[in-house]
């Protein structure tokens, strides 16, 4: 008698109301428009779907959760296990008063215009977060002059056994760039609060924040946002131009002409040309200035065999 087959990943996880797809291609979900494919990509249908699935799933299964992929980066040999990415059904946006519920799928873009249209100040800085509200609160995104930590109240998290959570600002131990929540979390959503002000007020911080982005970043780009965390005093991308790294190419991953924090995908760039070439400026940085610049890109998956330069 034959020796039975060992069963595929996806033949061992729960049913479910949502999308379940083996080998699914990732590349094209990302801003850097490049990675490998997911082993399963699941889609839930709304959170119960997500809940009974966590719940219910094989323990030894490994689950990564991404939104747009703005500041990720998939390495080319794909991602083991199953990849989650949250989407419509938790992209709801509410403004009462000087709360905001927003899903952990809502864009930070769209958040802040909500809070604009509502006449609610003070979370005019999403609007230059690339990326969802779940991306924002793993990572305690922030830009000019703050981050998600001044204006968060609480948080409700699902952790890896599908138990759900409310937590409070300091249980997740946020700081800069830094989040401590446990990595078998899963944002749900945020309650973000404001300041009460003239809608057209805040709308005009907005388009300044926007016109300050499109002079000074190239967002239209493939690239996936700051590539590192600005050490303690310094600017990243004032040590990267320091180190002559303008410009410098690896492959067809090339460091941004216009800021020098970021890497872009002139065309066919490859997981490994974009992480190379960022390791590259790091030991550029390094050997300059004898500081260590730390990611501030996620990297997700596994390396191709045989690429060098690159850390699993």
């Amino acid at each position: 008698m034959p020796a039975r087959q060992p069963l595929n990943l996806i033949e061992r996880l729960p049913k479910v109301r949502g999308r379940l797809v083996a080998d699914a291609p990732l590349a094209a979900n990302t801003w850097f428009r490049v990675g490998g494919p997911a082993e399963v990509l699941f889609r839930p249908a709304d959170m119960a779907d997500l809940t009974d699935f966590l719940a219910a799933k094989p323990a030894d299964v490994p689950v990564t959760v991404i939104g747009v992929a703005s500041n990720l980066l998939v390495r080319d040999g794909g991602v083991p296990g199953v990849v989650i990415r949250l989407g419509r059904p938790f992209a709801d946006v509410a403004v009462k008063g000087d709360q905001v519920y927003a899903g952990a799928g809502a864009l930070d873009a769209n958040v802040a215009e909500s809070c604009a249209q509502a006449g609610l100040g003070g979370l005019e800085f999403l609007s230059g977060v690339p990326g969802t509200i779940g991306g924002a609160l793993r990572m305690n995104a922030g830009a000019y002059g703050a981050e998600i930590r001044d204006v968060l109240s609480g948080a409700a998290v699902i952790d890896g056994s599908g138990h759900h959570l409310v937590v409070t600002p300091d249980e997740l131990d946020l700081g800069y760039r830094h989040c401590g929540a446990p990595a078998d979390w899963v944002f749900l959503h945020a309650t973000l609060k404001g300041v009460p002000e003239d809608p057209a007020v805040v709308a005009a911080r907005i388009a300044d924040i926007q016109a300050q982005r499109q002079a000074t970043q190239p967002i239209r780009s493939r690239t996936g946002g700051s590539t590192f965390a600005n050490p303690p005093g310094h600017k990243a991308w004032a040590l990267i131009d320091q180190a002559g790294c303008r410009g410098l190419v690896r492959g067809a991953a090339m460091v941004s002409q216009l800021h020098t924090n970021f890497l872009i995908n002139r065309g066919e760039a490859t997981a490994a040309d974009l992480e190379g070439l960022g390791e590259e400026v790091r030991r550029r940085v390094f050997e300059t200035s004898g500081i260590t610049l730390d990611w501030e890109i996620r990297r997700i998956g596994r390396p191709l065999p045989g690429i060098e330069g690159v850390a699993p």
